[in-house]
């Protein structure tokens, strides 16, 4: 196994929140936006890097079906870029601020949205298995906290009228869904369904399925909008209402980001899946031989992580932040 390239913390310029930051994050679940790279340097490489995504001899889930919502989960473990991406200090750094110093990124996902294409509906992510079920994540007994940090990055621009990010402030630590109800997936109701006058939807499943008190309404009276320029980001908790407004039409671009999740390393990942080494979500599946969690801040103390500590290419992965 290769070892992981780690950068001296004394060479790199550091990104970690400060107090008055991480005392609004911990207020509001969700910051930003932050910059990551210039606009310019982001449409440069998405519009290099996006060719290279349709070369899937290395990546994790080869064999996921190209209709699911799993088809581009974890592209992170076979490209160069998005590698670089989920390692990069001005995330990494910031992850640490709020979840101390061992972090992960266990997962990482795409979200697209096209010109016509409806919000998604407001919705919290507390264990990820809000699909079958299934837990994929699972706090110690006794945490303060649940659920994953996002970074939510912009890999082309977004605002209101192309599908930027909403949030209801203060919302993270009051859950109003049970994942392990589950959901039917009907994507063929995709743009179709109408909720509280607008087309909205979960990428083929409806979240308020999960609602525990089902007459309960979100109150998005308190809402923020957060648009977000190519090479930007937010961080939120998973927890934190969130969705985001319809994509208008009134221009051709689609609105991309790309998502990276983190947890502190004593979080454990897809421990329910372990008999059958294999996750279903979204329509499809995929199998986990290939799949491992990537170290992108201190150390891992946790033998029951699968680690990656190099892409499927055999590119090492970076420690923003070792100790």
């Amino acid at each position: 196994m290769q070892t992981v390239i780690e950068r001296s913390p004394t060479t790199q310029q550091d990104f970690f929140l400060s107090p008055a930051e991480l005392a609004q994050f911990h207020r509001d679940g969700v910051i930003g936006p932050f910059d990551l790279c210039e606009p310019d340097e982001m449409k440069k490489r998405w519009k290099r890097e996006r060719l290279q995504l349709f070369d899937r001899s290395h990546a994790a889930y080869p064999d996921a079906p190209p209709a699911s919502g799993v088809f581009n989960y974890d592209r992170h473990l076979d490209n160069d870029f998005l590698s670089e991406v989920v390692c990069r200090p001005e995330i990494a750094h910031r992850m640490s601020s709020i979840l101390g110093p061992d972090v992960l990124c266990w997962r990482s996902e795409f979200f697209v949205k096209y010109p016509g294409d409806e919000a998604t509906d407001w919705h919290q992510a507390d264990t990820f298995g809000g699909a079958n079920g299934v837990p994929h994540i699972r706090w110690p007994n006794g945490s303060k906290f649940n659920g994953t940090l996002t970074a939510w990055i912009a890999f082309t621009d977004a605002d209101i009228e192309t599908a930027c990010m909403r949030f209801v402030p203060g919302t993270q630590g009051d859950l109003h869904y049970d994942e392990s109800k589950g959901m039917d997936y009907a994507p063929q109701l995709n743009n179709k369904r109408v909720i509280e006058g607008e087309v909205r939807g979960f990428f083929g499943y409806n979240w308020r399925d999960l609602q525990i008190d089902p007459n309960w309404q979100p109150d998005e009276s308190k809402a923020i909008s957060m648009p977000c320029r190519a090479g930007q980001f937010l961080i939120f908790w998973s927890t934190t209402m969130h969705a985001s407004h319809v994509h208008a039409g009134r221009t051709n671009n689609m609105r991309l980001a790309f998502a990276p999740r983190y947890v502190p390393t004593a979080v454990k990942i897809y421990e329910n899946m372990r008999r059958t080494n294999t996750v279903e979500e979204f329509g499809g599946s995929f199998p986990l031989e290939k799949y491992g969690s990537v170290i992108v801040s201190g150390r891992n103390d946790e033998p029951e992580h699968q680690i990656s500590a190099a892409n499927l290419r055999g590119t090492p992965f970076v420690n923003s932040n070792p100790r």
